[in-house]
C-alpha cells in the first residue's frame, strides 16, 4: 500500500451526551493537562503504526464523558478520517452486556446466581462429560468458572446470521467439552457466555437481541450501538484490519472468508459472547450506569460483579480486575478479527476511560495505557 500522510481529528468535546441524559463534567486544569498529553501519544501511536487505520477515545469523569477524540482513518482504501461516531467491534466487551442483564434478572427474582443451567437448558446436559458431578450454575457461567474450554469443537461455529445464534448455540453443545471440573478455577470461555446469555432467555421468556436492546440498549440512549448494522449505519463501521501476526496484514472486509460482515453473517454462537458493534461516546454510556452513575443496576449488583468466581481470582461478573500500582481498576477487553476494545473503570468511580481500535495490533497497549492514564488523573485528582 502507498504511504499517505495521516490526517488527524482531535477535539475536546464538551456536548457528548444528549443534554436529557447526563450532565456535561468539568475537567481542572490538571485533568486537561494530563488527557491533551494522552490524545498525542495516540496521534504519535496511530502515524507510527501505519496501517491507515483509526483509534477512538473518550474520557469520562464522575457521570460525564469529558473528552472524545478519534485519530486516522475509518476506511483501510481511501481517506476517509474517522470520528466520535465511527462503529467498531467490541468483542468481549459484550460478556459485560449479558453479565449485567443477568444481574437484572437477579434482582428481579426470575433467576437466582445458583441456579443450575439445566433449569433452564436442559439440553446442557449433552456436553462432553456433563454429569451429576459436572452442574453447572449461571454464577459459573458468568465468571468463568464453569470449567468449560474456551471454543466449541465445531469448525464453522462462529459464522453465520445473528438472528439464528440460538441454533448455533445449541448445535455446539455436544461439542463442547470441560478443561476441568466446575467451581475449581478461572477458565475462560466463550461458549460458556453464550450458554448463559439462552439460559437468561428461556428464564425471561424474551428473546436475549431483544432484552439487550430494550434494558440496556434503549433506556441509555445507545443509539449506534448494534448487534446487527442497520443499512443507514454501514458507512460509519470502520474497516477492520487484521494483524494477529506481524508480517501479516489482511483488510478484513475486502476478504473472501469475511464477505458480508455487515450483512450478519459473523456472529454465530459468539453473538452474546463477542457480537456487538459500538462506539466510544455510546460504549461510554454504559461505562457511566457500570459505574452506578444513571440507573442500570442496585449498588449491591454491581458489586457483586466485581466479586471473583469460585476458584477464580480476578474476573468477577463480567468484569475483571486489575491493578496499577497502589491503584484498582476494574473493565474488560474486547478482541474480535480486525479489531480490539477496552474499557477500564478506576477504584473510586470517578474517571474512566474507553479505547476503540480497528486494527489488533499497535504502539498503543489499551490495557496498560488505559490504567496509565487513569492511574495520573486519579493521582491529581486527590491533590
Amino acid at each position: 500500500m502507498k504511504k499517505k500522510t495521516l490526517s488527524f481529528e482531535f477535539m475536546f468535546i464538551y456536548a457528548l451526551m444528549a443534554p436529557y441524559q447526563y450532565c456535561i463534567g468539568q475537567e481542572t486544569s490538571r485533568d486537561s493537562s494530563i488527557i491533551a498529553e494522552f490524545g498525542k501519544c495516540l496521534s504519535i501511536d496511530i502515524k507510527k503504526d501505519n496501517l491507515h487505520g483509526s483509534m477512538s477515545a473518550a474520557i469520562i469523569k464522575d457521570s460525564a464523558v469529558i473528552w472524545a477524540g478519534a485519530f486516522g482513518y475509518a476506511t483501510g482504501d481511501k481517506d476517509i478520517a474517522a470520528d466520535t461516531n465511527t462503529i467498531y467491534r467490541i468483542g468481549s466487551i459484550s460478556k459485560t452486556f449479558t453479565a449485567a442483564i443477568l444481574m437484572q434478572l437477579v434482582e428481579e427474582g426470575k433467576v437466582k446466581l445458583d441456579d443450575p443451567v439445566e433449569k433452564y437448558l436442559p439440553e446442557i446436559r449433552s456436553l462432553k462429560g456433563y454429569s451429576d458431578q459436572t452442574i453447572i450454575t449461571l454464577h459459573e457461567l458468568a465468571s468463568h468458572t464453569s470449567g468449560l474450554k474456551r471454543e466449541p469443537d465445531l469448525p464453522g461455529a462462529g459464522l453465520g446470521p445473528v438472528d439464528q445464534w440460538e441454533s448455533k448455540v445449541l448445535s455446539c453443545i455436544p461439542y463442547t467439552s470441560f478443561a476441568n471440573a466446575p467451581g475449581v478455577r478461572y477458565q475462560y470461555s466463550n461458549i460458556g457466555y453464550s450458554l448463559l446469555a439462552l439460559a437468561l432467555q428461556r428464564a425471561s421468556g424474551v428473546p436475549y437481541l431483544q432484552m439487550v436492546q430494550q434494558r440496556i440498549f434503549t433506556p441509555l440512549h445507545m443509539d449506534n450501538t448494534f448487534f446487527s448494522i442497520p443499512e443507514n449505519r454501514k458507512a460509519k463501521v470502520a474497516d477492520g484490519i487484521v494483524n494477529f501476526d506481524e508480517n501479516v496484514r489482511e483488510q478484513l472486509n475486502n476478504t473472501p472468508s469475511f464477505q458480508g460482515i455487515l450483512d450478519s453473517t459473523l456472529g454465530g454462537y459468539t453473538t452474546p459472547s463477542g457480537g456487538i458493534y459500538s462506539t466510544s461516546v455510546d460504549l461510554a454510556k454504559f461505562v457511566i450506569a457500570l459505574m452506578g452513575k444513571t440507573p442500570l443496576l442496585k449498588p449491591e449488583s454491581l458489586r457483586e460483579m466485581q466479586v471473583p468466581g469460585p476458584g477464580g481470582t480476578r474476573y468477577g461478573l463480567g468484569l475483571m480486575s486489575a491493578q496499577h500500582k497502589e491503584l484498582k481498576f476494574e473493565g474488560h477487553e474486547g478482541i474480535a478479527p480486525g479489531f480490539n476494545a477496552q474499557f477500564t473503570i478506576e477504584q473510586h468511580n470517578i474517571y474512566a476511560v474507553i479505547l476503540l481500535r480497528n486494527y489488533n495490533r499497535g504502539e498503543t497497549n489499551l490495557t496498560l495505557g488505559s490504567r496509565k492514564l487513569l492511574y495520573k488523573l486519579s493521582k491529581s485528582n486527590s491533590r
